[in-house]
């Protein structure tokens, strides 16, 4: 059984709309100095087939990240 992490992002020069939000909300809370904020979301799930690797990327690729606009990393553990 693997422990699968899949964290998923906007592709950069894809508008950020929640990050954008994020950031005025943090400045108007007067952290002023943070910049350039993206949101993204973080699939976790146990995986008892084989070829994780392979496996999971044609789970991201088909139906978890929509590879037109978001990039997404696999963590394996």
């Amino acid at each position: 059984m693997a422990k699968v992490k899949v964290h998923i992002f906007l592709k950069p020069g894809v508008l950020d709309v929640q990050g954008k939000a994020v950031e005025g909300a943090l400045k108007g809370l007067g952290w002023c100095g943070v910049a350039d904020v993206r949101v993204g979301k973080l699939i976790e799930f146990d995986y008892a087939g084989d070829n994780v690797e392979a496996e999971v990327k044609r789970m991201c690729e088909t139906l978890l990240a929509n590879t037109v606009i978001e990039s997404y990393r696999i963590e394996v553990g």
